[in-house]
Order: C-alpha cells, then sequence, then structure tokens
C-alpha cells in the first residue's frame, strides 16, 4: 500500500482502495473509455501506448512500481474519455482509487497535488524524449535505447521480448525490427536467444 507522510490521506487511500492483480498483456485502459478509477502501482509494470485505426500500437512511456497514470487523473478531472491505452508489461498489483476520491484529494491535499505534479512533469519529459527520437534518431537508435529502457526497468540485462512486440512498440515491421537486432548482435551491442535478448555492455 502506498504511504504518504500526510496520515489523513492515508486512511482515507486506506478507506476506498480496492486492490486487483493482473497479468502481463491484460489491457487495463482503453482508448476511448471513460476512466472509472486512477490505478497507483505498487507492483510490475504499465506500458501506455497509441493505436491507430489500423490496430497498430506505438509506446509512448512505462509506469512502474510507485507511480501512478496522470493522464488517468486528467482525462478524469476533466470528465474526458481516455486519449491512450495502458497494457500490463510486467505481472502487476494496482491500488485502484475512485475518480471522484482522486480528483477532490488534488485540492484536499498538496501531497497528493505534488505527487501528480511531479508524475506530470516526468512524463512530460519522456514524451519529449519520445518526440526527439522520432525526430531525429534513425531506427537501429530508437532500438537500442527501447532495450536499454526495458533492462532498466527489469532491473537485467536479459530481456524477455519477441521481435513482433519490439515491432508493435516501435511502430514498424517485425521484419524490420529482426535486420536491426541483427545489426546490434553483429555489433557485439546484444546476444540474441529465443525470446530474449540480453544486452551487453561495451
Amino acid at each position: 500500500m502506498f504511504q504518504f507522510r500526510d496520515q489523513n490521506l492515508n486512511q482515507e487511500l486506506a478507506n476506498v482502495a480496492v486492490v486487483r492483480n493482473f497479468k502481463r498483456g491484460d489491457m487495463i485502459l482503453r482508448e476511448e473509455s471513460y476512466i472509472r478509477s486512477i490505478p497507483l502501482i505498487s507492483k510490475g509494470i504499465l506500458r501506455v501506448l497509441k493505436e491507430d485505426s489500423d490496430g497498430n500500437r506505438f509506446t509512448l512511456y512505462y509506469i512502474k512500481a510507485g507511480e501512478s497514470c496522470v493522464m488517468s487523473l486528467l482525462g478524469a478531472v476533466f470528465q474526458e474519455t481516455s486519449k491512450l491505452s495502458a497494457i500490463v508489461e510486467e505481472d502487476a498489483e494496482l491500488i485502484l482509487i475512485p475518480v471522484e476520491k482522486a480528483s477532490v484529494w488534488l485540492q484536499k491535499y498538496p501531497e497528493w497535488a505534488d505527487f501528480f505534479l511531479r508524475l506530470y512533469h516526468r512524463r512530460f519529459e519522456e514524451l519529449l524524449n519520445v518526440v526527439n527520437q522520432i525526430a531525429f534518431g534513425n531506427l537501429e537508435v530508437r532500438l537500442h535505447r527501447l532495450l536499454i529502457q526495458k533492462a532498466q526497468l527489469n532491473n537485467s540485462s536479459t530481456i524477455s521480448v519477441t521481435h513482433e512486440e519490439l515491432a508493435q512498440e516501435l511502430a514498424t515491421s517485425r521484419v524490420v525490427v529482426s535486420r536491426e537486432l541483427k545489426k546490434l548482435e553483429k555489433q557485439g551491442v546484444i546476444k540474441m536467444g529465443r525470446n530474449q535478448i540480453e544486452l551487453r555492455s561495451n
């Protein structure tokens, strides 16, 4: 359970929170759906993405334990449908807070507002990084950065991921990703296995 300095906030959180567990691959939020609750991630990792009309998915950022989805809160505050989707990247435990409570707490508890303001700043920087990669980085660089990010998130140099999953995150084809991975392997940057990639330090 999340613990804040304000004990009144902790008590309210304990009174209304619903804890649910999700498996890798579970979709917990879809674009254009109404937001019923705000998730606090106590375990695991979520991947936030954008989908096009053909079903292609582009990864925007990850949410890890100790964080929440600030975009969900903003959508709830303005009573809008979600502009993004969220999928479970690593088995997760979520603390779900009713949207009406999460919105009221923004004015009632400065610590709660500060928590989401800091998250908003972090997400904004990550989105700027995504824009920079698309505008100025080639696919090989973007792929390498994605592998580094995944290794950091899982605290392991061995990443369990398929070529198809990487292609979906980068909004490209599996064939293109496989070709770029072979380049990285020849450079000694990675070592490929079955549904696994080992990131090597140079």
